[in-house]
This record gives structure tokens, sequence and C-alpha cells, in this order.
């Protein structure tokens, strides 16, 4: 097929598949400071002890629920929730975010019964 052909277009479409997982849980430990710059992070942090936490939740919803477990397990700040995508961002210490992180996934594979994939880090 020639890409370049407009009458040989081709419509993709995306869809989430049903089901409670989270798909992403990472830690970035020591980013550098154009990341959090770019995805509109506190820049007045300690890059030297700051770590950024991204999740990836379906069903989307549970992203709140996730923000409010993240903020009660340690003391991190909310970089990013949407409910639409099931994006989470949350930043602080290594600590703090693995704590969070980990209290997210306990909550949800205990209480939920969802899902959970093992914390992976950069």
């Amino acid at each position: 097929m020639d890409i370049l052909d407009e009458s040989k277009k081709q419509r993709i479409v995306q869809e989430l598949v049903p089901g409670k997982q989270i798909t992403l849980a990472h830690i970035i430990a020591s980013p550098d400071p154009v990341l959090y710059e770019k995805l509109g992070l506190d820049p007045s942090v300690d890059y030297a002890r700051a770590a950024i936490g991204i999740l990836t939740v379906s069903p989307a919803e549970t992203a709140i629920i996730m923000a409010d477990v993240a903020v009660k397990a340690a003391a991190v700040d909310l970089g990013f929730v949407d409910r639409f995508s099931g994006s989470l961002i949350i930043s602080g210490t290594v600590s703090e975010v693995e704590a969070s992180e980990a209290a997210i996934l306990s909550y949800v594979r205990d209480e939920l019964k969802y899902t959970v994939c093992s914390i992976t880090r950069t």
C-alpha cells in the first residue's frame, strides 16, 4: 500500500479493554530538571532528592481514588490526575513516592480487587 495514496487511507480506532488493572507504576529517581518543567511540576525542588511517580489505571476514574490514597500515604504532591485517561503523576522524595505507590498498589489490589503490576524504576 502506498502511504501517500489518499484513496487508501486507513482509519485506526483506539479503545480501552474493560478491566480493573493498574498497567504502569513507575518511579523516576533524580529526574532531570527539564522533565519537571515539561510536566508542569514544581521547579523549586531539590533534584538530588526528588522523584516523579507515574501510574495508569483502568477504569480511568480510579485515578481519583489513587490520588487520595497517595496523599494520605506520604507527603507527595499531586502533579496531575486525569479521570478520563486514568493517569496519575505524583512527586516528592524517592521514599515518599515509593511509599505512595506501594500504598496505591496495595489498596487497589486488596480492597478493589484489581490486577496490579509491579513498581518499576529508572
